[in-house]
């Protein structure tokens, strides 16, 4: 059974702008405690063996949004793809989405686009990054690669729109303390590739060593729940599984459990789907 969701905190605009230098602070002090062991590598040349690969498609219909923002949100991801396209993940290393990335600015090309805030969305600078870390992740737990810091919405704001992962499956960003952090505990080196194509963001993890295993991620405990102070809920947990190359099962465990107030009623049909 998940967790009880607590009910939403409306912040104050002061209280929201003093929490986000507080904690901007503190990351940059963590950034500056763990820089031996960021990966900053990268190279052009391929590493031999696919781990894992996995592409999203770059321009889908949501509800209320104009289509502006996600023909935007295409060029903010063609700046940031560039800046972890290549970049080598040795063992001990980590991986900063935020750290690699760096603040999304005007100055560096950057764009209006839409951003997730308190249930709904706003446009704003590097809008859209999120679909980019997203991808990291999923692909991230079909290796044998560490997540050791992984963040979520609080809010679940469109319907499953020809949705093809579990809810939940991804990794929301915000600068700087809002990161993605994956670390590398194997004895294997990996390599991130990235390309934005025509109609698809296009992911691969890649290896120095052929793999041995095999991960899939199962969803379970899949419900949504009416909340005491109005509206509904959606709760799940998701496991990963460890398989060998002949199908069998090794191991499995639970990495993700979420939660999230739902901002569209759950008893309607996706207006979205075609």
């Amino acid at each position: 059974m998940s967790e009880e969701l607590k009910k939403p905190i409306m912040r104050s605009k002061f209280r929201a702008k003093a929490g986000m230098v507080y904690y901007g602070l503190a990351r940059k002090w963590l950034w500056i405690k763990m820089r031996d062991v960021f990966a900053t590598e990268k190279s052009k040349r391929k590493l031999p063996y696919t781990y894992f690969s996995h592409q999203t498609i770059l321009l889908r219909k949501l509800k209320d949004v104009d289509m502006w923002m996600q023909y935007n949100k295409i060029i903010n991801l063609k700046i940031a793809a560039e800046k972890v396209n290549g970049i080598v993940l040795k063992p001990g290393e980590v991986f900063s989405y935020w750290k690699l990335i760096g603040k999304p600015t005007k100055s560096k090309g950057y764009v209006d686009g839409m951003i997730l805030k308190n249930g709904g969305f706003v446009s704003g600078v590097g809008g859209g990054l999120c679909q980019l870390s997203n991808l990291i992740f999923w692909m991230s737990i079909h290796t044998p690669l560490t997540i050791i810091e992984r963040h979520r919405h609080d809010y679940d704001v469109f319907p499953d729109s020809n949705r093809t992962q579990p809810f939940g499956s991804g990794a929301t960003c915000y600068y700087p303390h809002g990161d993605l952090m994956i670390r590398n505990d194997t004895s294997d080196t990996y390599q991130l590739l990235i390309e934005v194509g025509e109609k698809h963001l296009k992911g691969e993890w890649r290896v120095s060593s052929q793999p041995q295993y095999r991960f899939e991620i199962e969803e379970r405990n899949h419900e949504m729940r009416p909340q005491y102070w109005g509206g509904y809920s959606r709760h799940n947990e998701l496991y990963q599984q460890t398989f060998d190359l002949e199908g069998n099962l090794l191991d499995e465990k639970l990495i993700v459990k979420n939660s999230a107030m739902m901002m569209y009623s759950p008893f309607i049909e996706d207006q979205n789907k075609s």
